[in-house]
């Protein structure tokens, strides 16, 4: 059973990733962004950057329902720290993290672009001060935001199909 975060700051594209993700999979894709209170919402809207307090209620709430999925599911949520990411990990032992890499202009160019989203492009630099890395951590595959939706879809295909290939291998062993 795949579950799998679509994650990155604001105009990776990890929305449309996780998306099509789902589609290819025949399973839910949820936007994370629906399950933030509406007060983060109102922050945003104003371009003011959400703080850690924000943003526990909305990745409990994304935790409980990637708990509750009894399928295969993909949800975008940006997991822009490693504790948030963990307090999902909490929630899903097994959880997998696609992470959409992008530089700064890129982003900010594309948030730009966008119209009646809730988050303004002045928001995009605050959401690169707050992002660690997840290269190198485990569960976590790497995509540049650059390549084409297909390509990045084939190459978690792949990875998901050997991920849980394995995961079944060291379940068997036991």
């Amino acid at each position: 059973m795949a579950k799998v975060v679509v994650m990155g700051v604001a105009g990776s594209g990890k929305s449309l990733l996780a998306g099509r993700l789902g589609a290819r999979l025949a399973c839910v894709a949820v936007e994370g962004d629906h399950y933030h209170m509406p007060a983060s919402e109102a922050k945003m809207r104003a371009g003011i950057p959400l703080d850690d307090a924000d943003r526990d209620p909305w990745l409990a709430r994304i935790g409980e329902m990637l708990a509750a999925q009894a399928g295969d599911i993909v949800v975008a949520c940006s997991a822009l720290k490693r504790r948030y990411r963990e307090q999902l990990r909490r929630h899903v032992p097994d959880l997998r993290f696609v992470y959409v890499e992008i530089d700064v202009h890129t982003a900010a160019e594309r948030v730009e672009a966008r119209s009646g989203h809730l988050f303004p492009k002045s928001l995009v630099t605050s959401q690169f001060a707050t992002l660690e890395s997840p290269v190198g951590e485990e569960g976590v595959l790497t995509v540049s935001a650059t390549l084409p939706t297909e390509t990045q879809v084939d190459t978690v295909c792949r990875w998901l199909a050997q991920t849980y290939s394995e995961l079944a291998d060291t379940r068997s062993e036991t």
